[in-house]
């Protein structure tokens, strides 16, 4: 029996880690924290040379035996100290990362910005002039909340993870794929964790787009594919996911 959390959907934010959260705590091998995200090794006020640990922990019930803590904090494999200080932590821990279309989890993330009241760009001057927000201000509040352009540079993301942690504790999944066939996606998580098969569950889909009636312009679609396209499609590559259907990747 370990206090230690065991698994983490590590990210990505916008990719259906609502869902997946939703669909983990289901399982009875598994233990949810209190709420969704922990945001506690992205938490720069904490003393990293001596981690308070027990902050984590007092998110859960108290510890049983065959039963895994989980938790779910998707800006975790963007932000950059996050997978080492979780590496730390737990050696033996496992990672999930679900992948989404870069365009559209951008576009999803300002949609979710302006819903919230805490952007006033338009989408066009947030993915140009306003990444300056996040220039001068290395892991600031911007790099939370505006971050519509640098959290879908995947590449990068991909590589730290497996730089450190061995190919079986990593599991690369696609949004669109836990989407349209959770079962066949829960299927796989079971695996990965070494735990019993899912019970029967009901699709999920949470956080909708809250702006589901608006759409990017096709000149902000073209800027982004240009930006994004050399990278997401080394990133796929890497993680060995199918995104043949990613607007990304779509030819012009």
């Amino acid at each position: 029996m370990s206090e230690r959390v065991g698994m983490f959907v590590a990210g990505v934010q916008k990719a259906g880690t609502t869902s997946l959260d939703a669909y983990l705590r289901q399982h009875p091998a598994l233990a949810p924290p209190s709420v969704k995200e922990t945001h506690f090794f992205d938490d720069e006020a904490l003393t990293w040379e001596d981690p308070p640990y027990e902050r984590l922990h007092a998110f859960y019930p108290p510890a049983r035996a065959g039963v895994m803590r989980f938790e779910a904090t998707p800006i975790s494999s963007f932000w950059p100290p996050a997978l080492a200080r979780i590496r730390r932590y737990n050696p033996a821990a496992r990672i999930i990362l679900l992948l989404r279309d870069p365009i559209e989890r951008a576009w999803s993330h300002w949609s979710m910005e302006v819903h919230r009241g805490t952007e006033s760009l338009s989408f066009s001057d947030a993915i140009t002039v306003g990444r300056a927000r996040l220039k001068g201000a290395p892991l600031g509040p911007a790099w939370r909340d505006q971050s519509y352009v640098e959290r879908g540079f995947y590449l990068g993301q991909v590589r730290r993870a497996l730089l450190l942690f061995p190919d079986t504790q990593l599991l690369f999944l696609e949004s669109r794929a836990l989407a349209s066939d959770p079962a066949g996606t829960l299927s796989r998580i079971a695996a990965f964790a070494g735990i019993d098969a899912f019970p029967p569950v009901t699709p999920l889909r949470e956080r909708a787009n809250p702006l589901p009636h608006r759409a990017p312009e096709p000149r902000d679609v073209a800027h982004l594919r240009e930006l994004y396209a050399r990278d997401a499609r080394a990133a796929v590559a890497l993680a060995g996911i199918d995104a043949a259907h990613w607007p990304t990747l779509a030819a012009g």
